[in-house]
């Protein structure tokens, strides 16, 4: 039997042992259980094979026999019986259900006479149950009047099985066999099962009677029975325990031997959040925060243990199979009516290396459908959907219990000022990475409104490590995930956002209100693309070494943890976008946004294209990255067909371009794959205003800058790796006759074209993609030296350039969004602080340079053209000028 395996086994492929939940009244001892003969039987074989001979037949009560009709065309039962039963014959049994209702009694009843046993609806000998009857179960639910809702549960033990011990207490020669009897209708769902018979299968809840016909009318056909060896009664009261004791101990073992039953046949248990709620709240670190959240309000422990109960159901997934299955049809239809394909690449190598392992998915995060893919894909490809770390901003009405059934758990977006709140959250965090569950989580914090990667945010990636290094028992393993889109569903708000309107807040109203714009739109095809797994282990080998392999407590802060912590988040970006897909939207984006007006006459456009995919194709970024395989003029046509360029007919040659706003939303798709030109760009800007140049000169420019450029893009080489990629770039310009080689002098003369010939325009497009980052270089190092050392400090300066940044896209022709972007300024900034080019002066914390910087800044005159230059140096501030404060600007991609 095939079964789907869930969020909560110890890893995509290995179930944990299973929890036994006690139902021991509150304070009573805890005691050793022997396990009997049916609880150590594992081996079972499909089949009708009798357990005994046949009894002599008996009469079975009227309405049963009616009902039994009724229900014969729904039913289909496959029985299953141990192997080695050690029924006797002689001896009377009674069957154990895990829970009431009729037609549970009418399958048993079906089943025994299947089987040749005695029938369950006829009174034993000497009626022990008092009832007439030969089955007792465990526990039972009642429903409302139409039995459409599960009620609340009875909270004691089966009354009939205190009647059936105290029988042998008072008769001496009676000994009953208590048969286990496991029934399933419908099993796990699978994913050829139709949508209704997925959302009635059998889970772990105990259903209302209308859901359960509706169960047996769709699953019926697919019924398990299997009956467990029978347990001696008489046994179970060799240790003459009180009665009440000795009804919890035998109701508990059987609890215990259901609960591995159905483990096996439909998956481990999906409702654990009360268990988990449970062990959370329990939790050292916890019970130190109430007890001090009750200090701090001076209020009863029981009110501050309330507050972490009530954040705990604030924060937990309630992952549900049926739940999930039931998404998956939906977004089936939803992913082919919008998109025009979903597809995905790596996966294969992933699932081969996955088993064993804790598994943290850390995917790019560019738009809210990025989890439901992800989550999509995974569970269409027969890996269980992961638990998704989600920003409480999605918590909405309806939506947020559904994400909440799809694995989604919630955080705030600042667990400042609130440690109670922090504790619950991070134990919460522990406790999925200590019970194997897989977790997703977005470690850029927000969606990049720009197309870049974003500069990562390491606490959940702190709470990750910290939780294996408190229980390092299962190795951990990150898998990066490239997401990549051909048009975005949230991009009209991106554009508002980036022209400064402040974001919307998620609302119900306003998803409801978009999702007639959405099924009625192409958003082309999207691309998913696992890339190279990080082993835990290797980064805290490599990073840590002086770490034991030991646990690490809660409260030890080893001064290796942020250094390990911030080597992890860089790894995984860098892996992000080694895994990178180039689609045609990305080709186009690269081409004509690198002209004044974004527009290029067809023949030069597809001439481009091609240009771009020789470079992926004879200098590759990595292994991983995967690039569209259609000509450029099937980019040309898809580009048209989704409304993204336009095309002006013209008698010399019809015009391809972009209009109004769709060249910002271009950028984004631009600069998804801005990395993986780095080199080629770099040669091309450095042509850009010079005609000859050395190779060595090129190299040597090129090594003092590549810092910037890695911490910017996460870049995966070192400073020889880039070089060594500039040289197979050069080899490839020349042979395009984009550049030539003059003479040998300084490693070779290369040269342009002169003019404005094809090939320097194709140059210039290919250099124009790092063009802007260089001048964002050039204003905060011209602002600097315009104030001096010892006048600014970090975030002054990160504002001066910011404005200088934004004055001269008004002034001239207007840029990419990201060129006043202020976290690209904060993190060139960190990088000139990180290689002593700049440094805080100790008294003042204002920034300190040398010469050194301003010898670095003369090598902008090889980049940028003089008149650019003296525009900058020009519009930078000069603080001392000013009688005013330096104003402060807020972010124009604010977090989301």
């Amino acid at each position: 039997m095939q079964n789907r395996q869930t969020p909560s086994q110890a890893s995509l492929f290995d179930a944990p042992a299973p929890t036994d939940a006690s139902v021991a009244a509150p304070g009573a001892p805890a005691e050793p259980l022997p396990l009997p003969d049916f609880l150590a039987t594992d081996a079972h074989v499909a089949g009708t094979s009798p357990l005994a001979p046949p009894p002599p037949r008996a009469s079975v009560p009227l309405w049963a026999r009616a009902l039994g009709r009724l229900l014969k065309p729904w039913l289909t039962l496959d029985i299953d019986a141990g192997t080695q039963p050690t029924f006797d014959p002689a001896r009377p049994i009674c069957y154990v259900l895990e829970d009431y209702g009729l037609s549970n009694a009418l399958i048993l009843a079906r089943a025994c006479r299947e089987a040749g046993l005695p029938p369950p609806l006829q009174p034993m000998p000497g009626v022990p149950l008092g009832r007439k009857r030969a089955y007792v179960a465990l526990s039972r639910r009642h429903t409302n009047a139409l039995g459409l809702l599960p009620g609340a549960e009875h909270k004691t033990h089966s009354g009939s099985l205190a009647r059936l011990l105290q029988a042998h207490r008072d008769k001496p020669e009676l000994d009953v066999q208590l048969v286990p009897v496991s029934i399933f209708v419908g099993q796990a769902p699978k994913r050829t099962s139709g949508w209704f018979s997925v959302l009635f299968s059998e889970n772990w809840t105990l259903v209302g009677r209308f859901r359960r016909l509706l169960a047996i009318l769709l699953n019926g056909r697919d019924t398990l029975v299997q009956f467990a060896a029978p347990m001696s009664v008489r046994e179970t009261l060799v240790e003459d325990l009180p009665p009440e004791r000795a009804v919890r101990k035998v109701s508990r073992v059987l609890r215990m031997h259901f609960r591995r039953v159905r483990e096996v046949v439909i998956g481990p248990d999906l409702s654990t959040r009360r268990m988990l709620a449970e062990q959370v709240l329990s939790a050292p670190a916890v019970k130190d925060a109430i007890a001090d959240q009750a200090r701090r309000d001076k209020s009863k422990p029981e009110d501050a243990w309330k507050k972490a109960n009530a954040y705990f159901w604030e924060i937990a997934a309630d992952y549900s199979n049926t739940a999930v299955r039931s998404l998956s049809f939906m977004l089936t239809s939803v992913w082919n009516r919008i998109y025009r394909g979903v597809l995905v690449h790596h996966l294969d190598q992933f699932k081969q290396e996955a088993p064993g392992h804790e598994v943290v998915y850390v995917p790019s995060h560019r738009s809210h459908m990025d989890y439901l893919l992800l989550s999509y894909l995974l569970y269409s490809h027969g890996v269980v959907a992961p638990h998704i770390f989600a920003g409480i901003n999605l918590n909405l009405p309806v939506v947020g219990t559904i994400l909440r059934k799809g694995g989604a758990f919630f955080a705030r977006r600042s667990f400042k000022g609130n440690a109670l709140y922090s504790a619950v959250f991070r134990e919460y965090m522990a406790q999925l990475v200590a019970g194997g569950y897989s977790i997703e989580y977005f470690i850029e914090g927000g969606r990049s409104r720009t197309g870049r990667l974003l500069q990562p945010k390491g606490g959940s990636l702190a709470m990750t490590v910290r939780a294996y290094l408190r229980q390092p028992t299962r190795p951990l393993l990150f898998q990066p995930v490239y997401i990549g889109y051909e048009k975005l569903m949230e991009g009209r708000s991106y554009l508002d956002e980036l022209s400064g309107k402040p974001k919307e807040k998620e609302s119900i109203w306003q998803l409801l209100a978009g999702i007639p714009k959405v099924l009625r739109s192409n958003y082309g095809q999207v691309v998913v693309n696992f890339g190279e797994r990080i082993q835990l282990r290797e980064i805290l080998a490599e990073h840590a070494p002086e770490w034991d392999g030991q646990p690490v407590g809660d409260d030890d802060k080893p001064a290796w943890f942020a250094r390990t912590v911030d080597a992890l988040a860089l790894k995984i970006q860098t892996h992000v976008n080694r895994a990178a897909d180039v689609n045609p939207i990305n080709l186009l984006a690269l081409a004509l946004l690198s002209t004044p007006k974004h527009a290029m006459g067809e023949a030069d456009l597809r001439a481009q294209i091609a240009l771009s995919k020789t470079l992926l194709a004879e200098v590759p970024y990595s292994d991983w990255v995967t690039v569209t395989p259609h000509s450029p003029e099937q980019i040309i046509a898809h580009g048209e067909e989704i409304g993204l360029i336009s095309r002006t007919a013209h008698p010399l040659g019809d015009v391809l371009g972009v209009e109004g706003d769709n060249a910002v939303l271009l950028s984004y798709f631009r600069n998804n794959v801005l990395h993986l030109f780095t080199a080629s760009a770099w040669i091309a800007v450095c042509f850009q205003n010079n005609r000859r140049m050395g190779r060595r000169q090129l190299q040597q420019i090129g090594r003092t800058l590549y810092p910037f450029l890695q911490a910017e893009l996460f870049l995966p080489w070192d400073e020889d790796g880039f070089a060594a990629r500039i040289d197979r770039t050069i080899e490839v310009f020349i042979r395009e006759g984009l550049l030539e080689q003059v003479s040998e002098e300084d490693g070779g003369i290369l040269q342009r074209n002169a003019g404005q010939s094809d090939e320097v325009f194709r140059l210039r497009a290919l250099g124009h993609t790092l063009q802007q980052a260089f001048e964002r270089y050039y204003i905060a190092i011209a602002v600097l030296v315009k104030n001096g050392a010892g006048t600014l400090g970090a975030g002054e300066l990160e504002s001066l350039c910011h404005l200088t940044a934004q004055r001269l896209s008004l002034l001239y022709a207007p840029a990419a969004p990201e060129f006043f972007d202020k976290s690209l300024f904060r993190s060139f900034i960190q990088k000139l602080r990180e290689l002593k080019l700049v440094w805080p002066n100790p008294d003042t914390s204002k920034l300190m340079f040398d010469d050194r910087l301003k010898a670095w800044a003369k090598d902008a005159r090889v980049i940028l053209g003089r008149e650019l230059r003296a525009t900058i140096e020009k519009i930078s501030p000069d603080t001392s000028r000013s009688t005013g404060e330096i104003p402060a600007v807020e972010t124009q991609t604010p977090a989301e």
